[in-house]
């Protein structure tokens, strides 16, 4: 064994070592490691169930191994009453095992449709907002090989594109925060064997059984047609083979912005010439959905239905100026120019 290898040996606390002698724990912590590349300090997503709690361990061992420092949240939405008490509670499980969490409040009134949904998007702002705080470049958050498939079948119901069955991966970006998924390859259960093992502790957030929501309906839904037949491992498959589509596709978006546009540093503006719009249609779709999302600033992309119709009203040369996405958008001549709205 190398001098550097036993020096990392006696960074990590004797209740971590002891924890990764269990022959699961072991592989599933070897994979994560093998899933990151991250050398300098990261956030780390924590809600209190399984897999975040399987997360939160990991991602802690990890650090010790590199000595880096991540900062771990948990997000009290204030949608259940017993929502702050679950957030103590977890963060007081978490100081057993020397991880610090630091509960984020969402504050103000809160939705009473689309609550999932704009949930999630208050959750990254307010961690994202933190760390940039922290002058965080990275977070980690727990989604799993099941939030995988139930993504796909999400994503398929709202009649989604390519981009979108295929949207959950091992490393995207919000703006300018790297999201890292280390747990997409891991099944459900292994984590929650993990959390088990570790802490004998997770939440378990009755919304999880409501059926209101549409993410516990097709939970359901492939429980059902796991059932029936539903191969876990070729519907994987499935998703891999158009990831690697999706590939080739990002590939020619990318050589479309290389050669058909122009960022003036001067005036903060994106110059689209008129050959941008002479691509596949799925090419321009994209090249033109991230243009307004870099320009305007804004965590997600614009709505499908309303691009749409400004890339119909380009070609067909009824554009000439038009608001999108925290986005001025006009023609000039022969060039399409995104400008910041405001």
């Amino acid at each position: 064994m190398s001098h550097k290898n036993l020096s990392v040996k006696i960074k990590i606390p004797k209740f971590f070592r002891d924890k990764l002698k269990h022959k699961k724990v072991n592989l599933i912590y070897k994979s994560f490691e093998k899933s990151l590349n991250i050398v300098e300090n990261f956030g780390v997503a924590v809600s209190g169930g399984p897999d975040s709690l399987a997360l939160a361990f990991l991602a802690k061992i990890y650090s010790l191994k590199r000595g880096i420092s991540p900062k771990f949240f948990i997000v009290d939405h204030k949608l259940r009453p017993e929502s702050t008490s679950e957030a103590k509670a977890v963060q007081k499980i978490l100081r057993k095992v020397f991880i610090n969490l630091e509960i984020l409040t969402w504050k103000g009134k809160k939705p009473k449709t689309n609550i999932q949904s704009i949930a999630r998007k208050t959750r990254y702002k307010l961690m994202n907002d933190r760390c940039e705080k922290y002058k965080i470049k990275s977070l980690l958050v727990g989604h799993h090989q099941d939030d995988l498939i139930e993504n796909f079948f999400i994503r398929m119901v709202r009649g989604s594109g390519l981009k979108g069955l295929v949207s959950m991966d091992k490393k995207s970006k919000i703006n300018n925060m790297n999201i890292y998924r280390p747990l997409i390859d891991q099944k459900k259960d292994d984590l929650v064997l993990v959390s088990k093992k570790i802490f004998d502790f997770y939440v378990k957030d009755p919304s999880n059984n409501d059926e209101k929501f549409q993410r516990i309906r097709i939970r359901k839904l492939i429980e059902e047609l796991r059932k029936d037949g539903l191969d876990r491992n070729k519907f994987l498959a499935t998703i891999k083979n158009l990831k690697y589509s999706n590939n080739v596709i990002n590939f020619y978006v990318a050589e479309n912005f290389k050669q058909n546009t122009f960022f003036s540093n001067k005036d903060k503006r994106l110059i689209l010439n008129k050959s941008f719009f002479f691509k596949s249609y799925e090419v321009v779709f994209r090249g033109l959905s991230e243009s307004l999302k870099q320009i305007g600033g804004k965590y997600y992309s614009v709505r499908g239905k309303k691009l749409e119709k400004m890339i119909y009203d380009i070609q067909n040369n009824r554009l000439f100026r038009a608001t999108l996405g925290g986005c001025i958008v006009e023609k000039v001549n022969h060039t399409i120019i995104i400008s910041k709205e405001g």
